[in-house]
């Protein structure tokens, strides 16, 4: 009787395909946290950016404010120097 050697029995076949199938878990597992790292050092970035962004606003807004402010002060010291000429015009007259 002649008997054909296919080379590899059904239990073999099983346990080769269990281990490439864990392989391919193993990389998929690797590239899912490396694409999640990545994901975050992105997201950290991009927060490091934002309040660097938010600081530099708060300190616009600081030095806008601090120029209102004299603004409004010279206004007001001229309207007073106004009015006291405008007090010394009417005496002249």
């Amino acid at each position: 009787m002649n008997t054909v050697d296919t080379g590899t029995t059904w239990p073999e076949a099983i346990l080769i395909l269990g281990i490439v199938l864990a392989v391919l878990l193993l990389i998929g597992g690797a590239a899912a946290t490396v694409l999640e790292s990545r994901k975050m050092k992105v997201a950290a970035q991009q927060d490091a950016d934002l309040r660097q962004l938010i600081g530099r606003y708060e300190q616009l807004a600081e030095k806008t404010l601090d120029a209102q402010q004299r603004t409004a002060a010279d206004v007001s010291e001229l309207r007073s120097r106004t009015a006291s000429i405008e007090q010394i015009l009417r005496t002249v007259d």
